[in-house]
């Protein structure tokens, strides 16, 4: 069962949407982030980017061309980094879901090429790492993760070479996309250090503002959830790939 971080004398979020909590790799439990953290002098670092969002409020498809898609408004990397084996899985906690709020589960993952605390956001070049929808009945991928005491697992890939990462880890909510601008994106980037001997290179990376389309020409953020439906098209790139590393000249 994971532990509870307790936030003594700081504001509470005021909304019932959540953010990624705690992160826990190879044994070892790490703070993500709270935006109530910022009012700790000093900012404690957190393994999660600290983003403009204390009411764990969401990004609309209006500004899915802009870097708040990226790793949320405002998003910069805080110092840490949670420290991980190629092959392992991370278990992400956030603090609370609403069952409302059905949509998608995605992961996805960038190198920063050195330093995360120092990469520019809209440098990053993401592949989508994993995917879950609509699943079956009444069951999205957002009621898996309420049903697992609010935890999603992320897996690393086991060929990844060394380095540092991010993975941004996102929710979309469906609840009132039936209407153009309703969707709701909760984008949460979370650092990783990775080790092991895997000679694997990010290959056909993207930008997170290209993504998702803001209209009807995206079924996976025009939708309506509550019209008779038998599948669900996830938004984004296909999944990606890491490649290995005497090819990489081809992705260069």
């Amino acid at each position: 069962m994971r532990s509870t971080v307790f936030l003594a004398a700081l504001p509470a979020l005021v909304s019932a949407h959540g953010h990624v909590e705690q992160v826990k790799a190879d044994g070892v439990l790490y703070q993500g982030w709270n935006a109530a953290l910022q009012y700790q002098n000093p900012v404690p670092k957190t393994v999660g980017w600290k983003a403009d969002n204390l009411d764990n409020g969401f990004v609309s498809p209006d500004a899915f061309s802009t870097a708040a898609i990226i790793c949320h408004k405002q998003g910069t990397s805080n110092g840490a980094s949670v420290n991980i084996k190629a092959g392992s899985t991370a278990t992400l906690y956030w603090n609370t879901w609403p069952e409302s709020h059905k949509g998608p589960v995605i992961d996805y993952i960038a190198s920063c090429n050195g330093n995360c605390d120092t990469v520019s956001p809209a440098s990053l070049q993401w592949i989508k790492l994993a995917q879950t929808g609509y699943i079956s009945g009444s069951t999205w991928a957002t009621d898996n993760l309420i049903a697992a005491n609010n935890s999603w697992p992320v897996t690393i890939p086991s060929n990844l070479a060394p380095g540092n990462y991010v993975v941004r880890h996102e929710i979309i909510a469906l609840h009132s996309s039936q209407s153009i601008n309703g969707a709701q994106a909760y984008p949460q980037c979370i650092n990783f250090a990775v080790t092991g001997s895997g000679k694997g290179k990010i290959s056909g990376g993207v930008p997170a503002t290209s993504f998702y389309k803001a209209s009807e020409v995206d079924p996976g953020i025009l939708f309506n959830l509550y019209a008779p439906f038998t599948s669900y098209t996830i938004p984004g790139p296909p999944l990606g790939k890491v490649a290995k590393r005497e090819h990489a000249r081809e992705f260069k």
